[in-house]
């Protein structure tokens, strides 16, 4: 009997600690993907002047990322069920570090470009896999409770550490360190994975994953940024122009028809758009994710550029909109009790589209207080407001099995619309801005590309008006009508 508690005790313990070792890794990992999607915005400025970007070329640092890493999303969701949660993780954090290096290492443009292209791939096999792990680990109860409450936590101040410590490491350690600070947090991640984790069963095998229609989403997408992008050289009318987008257009349609034939198990089951929930999310979330990018991208370079800021001291004065993203989010909790979801995303977008509006005041000779902090506070609050009911918007309106699914959609939409709107937004900025770079030009095109943000958002928030449906209210006698 004594033997029998003494093992029962033992498992207990042994329960208890890999299930905390889980949970570890999962946090290491969410936050180094979190905090690789802001730490390399504030070290733009040196990145281009050391590699000799062009002003345009530069965005192609935050597209290549982007792009990988939300059209590779949900085949890697797929290949983490078929292989196996572990592996798949292992396999995405050694392809992430190692591409870290390369990065840092870069001498041209073309070699960081590449090796962010790869750490989105990487990162597009790690996400999916960590959250199913921790998904599995903690099936239910206070702990499941717990556990993502920590890892929402530390995937919101992931974003917001990685502003100022990319500020930080670009003037005092090189902007190559906004790529080496991936590799402890890989490597960590990589330990308490391998050493702590027990090797998990695949799920039901109900058929290969569509790799051909992840590249042809991948490949459509990314050729949709490169025409958008190429307007500075080729104009709209062009032929160079009207190839390349064309081609785009050709291959995004034939992902559609792959996704509509495809024998084996499809990344997207197309009907799911037929629901307003999930296509109006969707939709709004595609706007909302290019004009977010935006302001992470005109604003860090405002800082710099424009007012001469430091990188650690612009990485500072950033800090505020990244705390009122959490701030916004924690919220959106709080107020989700009592406002329908669409609701807050009208009240979080106009917010939103407010701050960008005003954020498209800034002068060559701002301030912090004036220029930056206000319109801050006011959009990122906004912005906070918009995430989760958005996702609760796209996954309520489906049947339980296909939950996953369409957060899944939802997150590569919001990478995806991140990359196409920073190409659209970024040529505008540079056409403003010309072939004479000046603070006061730069300036002109950096407030012309928050204002069209902020027409993305008024835009957004008309969907959300017209396209999602209405909540349901309470009758008179408690039955709930449309």
């Amino acid at each position: 009997m004594a033997s029998t508690q003494v093992a029962s005790e033992k498992a207990g313990v042994a329960h208890v600690a890999r299930t905390g070792t889980t949970l570890a890794a999962v946090s290491v990992v969410q936050f180094m993907v979190s905090l690789d999607l802001t730490v390399v915005n504030v070290g733009l400025p040196q990145i281009g002047s050391s590699l000799g970007f062009s002003e345009v070329g530069l965005t192609w640092v935050i597209h290549a990322y982007a792009l990988t890493f939300g059209g590779l999303l949900l085949l890697g969701g797929k290949i983490a069920d078929r292989y196996g949660y572990k592996r798949v993780m292992l396999f995405g954090l050694v392809l992430f570090g190692v591409s870290s290096l390369v990065g840092g290492l870069a001498q041209v443009p073309g070699q960081l470009v590449a090796a962010r292209a790869v750490q989105g791939i990487g990162a597009a096999a790690v996400a999916p896999a960590a959250l199913a792990l921790l998904s599995s680990t903690f099936p239910g109860g206070k702990e499941r409770v717990k556990a993502f409450g920590i890892w929402s936590a530390v995937n919101a101040s992931g974003g917001a550490v990685g502003v100022l410590v990319g500020g930080l490491l670009t003037q005092y350690a090189g902007w190559q360190w906004v790529m080496f600070i991936n590799l402890p947090m890989a490597a960590l991640a990589l330990l308490l994975a391998w050493r702590g984790i027990a090797r998990d069963t695949p799920s039901a095998r109900r058929g290969r994953p569509d790799v051909l229609g992840a590249v042809l989403a991948t490949a459509g997408a990314a050729l949709l940024v490169y025409g958008v992008v190429r307007t500075d050289e080729y104009a709209w009318t062009s032929p160079n122009t009207l190839i390349t987008l064309a081609v785009a257009v050709v291959l995004l349609a034939a992902f559609v028809q792959v996704e509509r034939t495809t024998k084996r198990d499809p990344l997207i089951r197309l009907g799911l758009f037929a629901n307003r929930s999930v296509s109006g999310a969707n939709i709004f979330m595609l706007l909302f994710g290019g004009a977010m990018a935006s302001a992470l991208y005109f604003v860090s370079l405002y800082l710099q550029r424009v007012l001469g800021g430091s990188p650690a001291r612009a990485g500072t004065e950033f800090l505020p909109f990244m705390v009122g993203v959490v701030v916004g989010s924690t919220l959106a909790v709080k107020f989700g009790y009592k406002f329908a979801p669409r609701n807050m995303l009208i009240v979080g977008g106009t917010m939103a589209a407010l701050g960008y509006a005003w954020f498209s005041l800034m002068r060559p000779d701002g301030t912090l207080l004036v220029d930056v902090l206000g319109p801050s506070v006011l959009a990122s609050l906004g912005i906070g407001l918009c995430l989760a009911p958005a996702v609760s918007i796209a996954t309520g309106g489906v049947l339980p099995h296909e939950a996953g699914a369409a957060s899944g959609v939802l997150n590569s939409t919001r990478q995806i619309g991140a990359s196409l709107g920073l190409a659209a937004l970024g040529t505008v900025a540079a056409d403003r801005t010309g072939k004479v770079v000046t603070a006061g030009s730069l300036n002109a095109g950096y407030a012309l590309g928050m204002l069209v943000g902020a027409g993305m958002l008024a835009v957004a928030v008309l969907v959300a008006v017209f396209v999602l449906p209405r909540p349901a209210r309470a009758t008179a006698d408690g039955a709930q009508q449309s």
